[in-house]
């Protein structure tokens, strides 16, 4: 019997969500990381001065404070800890007051005028019972009767359309700007199906928990989770690029958390050319992104005082500029003015910057792979509405697509998201199959944000994987993190 029970490839949060997983059945678990350092998009890196601790890809995590996952696991005693700032968004419109995002909805019906109460009708229901809205959203797909299915019916009618169908039925422009810069997160045109729910999901988390930052950066999100696998057992070893099985220690089961290209690399002909076929005709990855790191003298001198107070700024004035920038990126142009999501995280932990100074970072959508500079772009959008911006930046990380695949593997072409949302792949990822986490290979498994719930750090990717492993590979149902400990974690 070989002396490891599962070994888990890649160290973001979805591979070691697995591997803890794993490990609380009581199973041998080694992972393996190729890089230096652990954390996949979940890191924090000290980019461009020292005392500056940036966060690379991730930053602001609405869905990771509601994860069943991380929510059944210790993960506070293991150092994580999560910081709100006052406001979860602003998004600064020109000639009035920015909307706004509140715990709540009180400082958010105030910023949206007259669509305040039609605001917080459609809502506040999927606020007030976030835990199970988030339970079902990040559920595997045919996995038993969906739970809630009144609350997800209920969901469905408004969250099945198109962004642009959505902020129709409002009148401010700021209150259309503002769900349409919600919804482009996931980098698809605003009339693409189910961008609406997007916008809604992203809101619901504002109202019910926050947008939080975790306090120090990202790595606490995957020190915490790097501790209790170690506590369980677990070995990590990093500097360990896998390009085959065959490179692997033997074990029952291997869990990948690759994007599908890696997937068909190392598993080989082990999946058959079938599967990997269908995986190339079917899998597509997204357009890209563009971000810069900063490191600035004092924080972002924003006109609105709302903006001084939100840990994410959006910046995208009206709805045609938000839906122009998308659709240039779409037909394979560089955004002109570019959509930017930004994060201010020193709002809310001054540690992470020296005394009186701050961090930030933006970025905006560029086409797979653009190989273009669109620093300029990018800081002449930011001093449409902080002017004197520039003059604070004592240094600056920039990475375009390139640099962000060499990075993370899993964002190929520079796509932060490891596939596209359109297609089938609004529900089905990575191929339209019963158990998307598992392959021809009974032994291997996927578990990246190529497969359901999809991208965010969460780590239910892994978990489902996980599960899947432990059913099909170990005959194990209920050990380890069980639906019922989950089930108790979300409170229902």
């Amino acid at each position: 019997m070989p002396a490891t029970d599962a070994v888990v490839v890649g160290s973001g949060p979805n591979g070691l969500t697995a591997a803890i997983t794993l490990a609380q059945a009581g199973l041998a678990v080694e992972l393996f990381e190729a890089s230096e350092g652990i954390g996949g998009g979940a890191r924090t890196d000290e980019l461009t001065l020292p005392g500056f601790a940036h966060d690379p890809c991730s930053a602001v995590h609405p869905l990771g404070i509601g994860s069943p996952a991380f929510r059944a696991l210790p993960l506070a005693e293991h150092g994580l800890r999560w910081l709100q700032p006052d406001l979860a968004l602003a998004h600064p419109v020109p000639g009035r007051p920015a909307v706004v995002l509140d715990r709540g909805f009180q400082a958010t019906v105030a910023s949206l005028g007259r669509d305040g109460h039609r605001y917080r009708r459609l809502l506040q229901p999927f606020a007030d019972r976030w835990d199970a809205l988030a339970a079902a959203f990040l559920r595997a797909p045919l996995d038993g009767f969906p739970p809630h299915p009144a609350l997800l019916a209920a969901f469905g009618v408004p969250g099945g359309l198109p962004i642009s169908a959505l902020a129709a039925f409002f009148k401010e422009s700021g209150t259309r700007a503002m769900l349409s810069g919600l919804a482009a997160h996931v980098i698809a045109p605003l009339s693409t199906p189910a961008t609406g729910g997007v916008a809604m999901v992203f809101a619901a988390a504002a109202h019910a928990n926050g947008w939080p930052v975790p306090a120090g950066g990202s790595q606490s999100i995957t020190d915490a989770l790097a501790g209790y696998f170690r506590l369980l057992g677990g070995k990590i070893h990093t500097g360990t690029l896998v390009r085959s099985i065959d490179e692997l220690p033997p074990a029952r089961a291997y869990v990948l958390d690759v994007s599908p290209r890696d997937l068909v690399t190392i598993g080989g002909h082990r999946l058959g050319r079938k599967y990997a076929a269908r995986l190339g005709r079917y899998y597509s990855y997204g357009p890209a992104a563009f971000k810069i790191d900063y490191a600035l003298s004092e924080p972002v001198p924003w006109l609105d005082p709302d903006c001084r107070r939100a840990g994410t700024v959006h910046i995208g004035p009206s709805v045609p500029e938000i839906g122009n920038a998308l659709k240039a990126v779409q037909h394979g142009r560089p955004p002109n003015p570019p959509f930017l999501i930004t994060s201010q995280p020193t709002v809310v932990d001054p540690s992470r910057a020296p005394e009186g100074k701050s961090v930030f970072w933006a970025y905006g959508h560029v086409p797979a792979g653009w190989p273009g500079d669109l620093t300029t772009l990018m800081e002449k959008q930011i001093e449409r509405f902080a002017p004197g911006f520039r003059d604070l930046v004592l240094a600056r990380s920039v990475r375009g697509p390139a640099a962000l695949e060499a990075a993370n593997r899993n964002y190929l072409g520079g796509d932060i998201a490891c596939g596209a949302f359109r297609g089938t792949q609004l529900l089905f990822r990575p191929i339209p199959v019963p158990v998307p986490y598992a392959t021809p290979d009974p032994r291997i498994f996927l578990c990246s944000a190529a497969t359901p719930p999809g991208p965010g750090v969460h780590g239910m990717c892994g978990w489902h994987a996980a599960r899947t492993a432990l059913r099909r590979v170990f005959g194990v149902s209920g050990a380890g993190m069980t639906r019922a400990r989950m089930t108790e974690a979300i409170g229902g």
